[in-house]
Formats: C-alpha cells, sequence, structure tokens
C-alpha cells in the first residue's frame, strides 16, 4: 500500500506484505511537512539537485535562480520548489493518483511555465510505478525532476543502512567539489568507494570514518528504455528493492544531512 498527499506529491507511506515497518521514511502528521527541509518523499524540482551560483544561460540568455543552499547555490528548485507546494489530484483509482502542477514563468527564477504531471501506481507483485512529465508550450526552460524518498528496508529507519547491501549498474560518476557541486568531469569507479557494480554493504571495510554518499552515479548516456539500475536489501529483513528507470543518471543519499525532527512514521526517531 502506498499514502500520497498532495502536498509536494509526496510519497507519505509505503507498505509491503508480509513485512511489518514502513519501507520509507516520514511523518504520521500532515503538519511537519509543511516546514521540512529534508524532503521526505516528495516530487522535487524544477530543477533537482544543485546549480551553481543559481545561473544558468539558455540560447544565450542569462537567468538567476533563487539561492536557497549556503546563500550560494540554487538547491531542488528553490525554496519554494515543487516539494513545498500544493498538488492537484487530477485522476485516481484503487491502484492509482495523478497529481498535477502549474509552475509559472519566472517562480523562482526560471524562465518558461511548465505543467508537471506524476503518477504513482501500484502493480503486482510489490511494485511502485512513478512516472514524471513536464511540458511548456513557452520558452526554453531547464527541466530535472525527480522523487525524494528515503528507504529504510530493515526498521523503517529507527536504525541506520549501513548494512543494507547495494548494487548499482553505474560504471562512472560526477564528482563534486566541497560545496556539493558537480565538477564538470566523469570519473569511472574503478577502484573507488563508489563501485557498486557487484552487490555489498555500504558501510566501509577499512577502519575509519564512514564514508557518506550522496553523488551522482551514470547510468547511460541518454534516455532510453526502462532499464534495472540499482539493487538493494534489508540486512535483517532480508526484503529486497529493485529500481527501474529511463534516465541516464541516479543520485545515492545516505542521509548525513540529516537533522533531529519530529518524531517519525509511528514515532520513530530518524538521524544522519
Amino acid at each position: 500500500t502506498a499514502n500520497i498527499i498532495g502536498l509536494g506529491a509526496i510519497v507519505q507511506d509505503l507498505r509491503l506484505a508480509g513485512h511489518d515497518a514502513p519501507l520509507v521514511l516520514g511523518y504520521d502528521r500532515f503538519e511537519p511537512y509543511e516546514t521540512d527541509r529534508a524532503f521526505f518523499g516528495a516530487v522535487v524540482g524544477r530543477f533537482a539537485n544543485r546549480i551553481r551560483d543559481g545561473r544558468f544561460t539558455i540560447a544565450g540568455k542569462r537567468y538567476q535562480t533563487e539561492r536557497n543552499f549556503l546563500d550560494k547555490h540554487t538547491l531542488h528548485g528553490g525554496s519554494e520548489g515543487y516539494f513545498h507546494r500544493p498538488w492537484t489530484v487530477s485522476l485516481h483509482g484503487r491502484d492509482f493518483v495523478t497529481l498535477t502542477l502549474h509552475d509559472a514563468d519566472g517562480t523562482m527564477g526560471f524562465p518558461g511555465a511548465l505543467d508537471v504531471t506524476c503518477t504513482y501506481r501500484l502493480k503486482i507483485p510489490g511494485t511502485l510505478s512513478v512516472e514524471l512529465t513536464a511540458t511548456t508550450s513557452e520558452e526554453p526552460t531547464l527541466c530535472n525532476l525527480a522523487q525524494h524518498s528515503y528507504f529504510n528496508l530493515d526498521d523503517g529507519g529507527a536504525g541506520d543502512i549501513l548494512d543494507h547491501r547495494l548494487m548499482l549498474n553505474a560504471g562512472a560518476y560526477t564528482p563534486v567539489d566541497a560545496e556539493m557541486i558537480p565538477t564538470g568531469v566523469v570519473k569511472p569507479v574503478d577502484d573507488t568507494p563508489f563501485d557498486f557494480r557487484q552487490a555489498r554493504a555500504l558501510r566501509m571495510e577499512s577502519e575509519g570514518e564512514q564514508l557518506p554518499y550522496d553523488l551522482n552515479f551514470c547510468l547511460a548516456s541518454t534516455h532510453g528504455p526502462l532499464k534495472q539500475a540499482a539493487w538493494a536489501q534489508g540486512a535483517s529483513s532480508g526484503v529486497e528493492m529493485e529500481v527501474w528507470t529511463t534516465e541516464p543518471g541516479l543520485q545515492l543519499y545516505t542521509g548525513q544531512y540529516l537533522a533531529p525532527s519530529s518524531a517519525g512514521l509511528e514515532g520513530r526517531q530518524y538521524r544522519a
């Protein structure tokens, strides 16, 4: 089962038959979502991830977007990104819901109006399908949508995920600088801690501080047919999850920036 709320097109809860705990992080009450900046379960946009200095150029014209990250860069479309706005339920049925959002020209500094659609659909066996589309009839713009759920396949977030096993079908990644901005270089994962082509635990095998992950992994050079991007397994539950996508990249984020927050689902206290 999946619970969806209109604010941010958020996946508030996700359950699997036979597994007692929620699979995602979230809140029991609506109010914490109004101030949440961890983006639990939300669709983020107009542009997911970061834009250096909040500046970009299209067709020779420069644009400045709101700088809501370190007061220097744009993160997830700005402080009034899609994660923090009410979506409209346009269609729904027993196993699906479609939500829509109209983003006006100039919102957060982005050019052109955008009409965005998100459809969540439950499929047998144990599949949640997420379809994101966006169209514009005005000037060219940027659009980079993402679904920002946090997963814990063991205890729903009461404990950490370091012993979860992970596989990524990615032979390269995009390094970032100290402010989490991509350097523009694409590096192979060979002989790095970022090689998950063979399933292994997130926990580092060597002694020392645990390496946090917040990186884009390169799955392909272009958009294409649906393909498996990742596989994960809970350490104690044995619950397995596959991620399939048509997109060329996947962001792995292990929640190291999570701050103490309101009690999560069923009173769980989430921590980095």
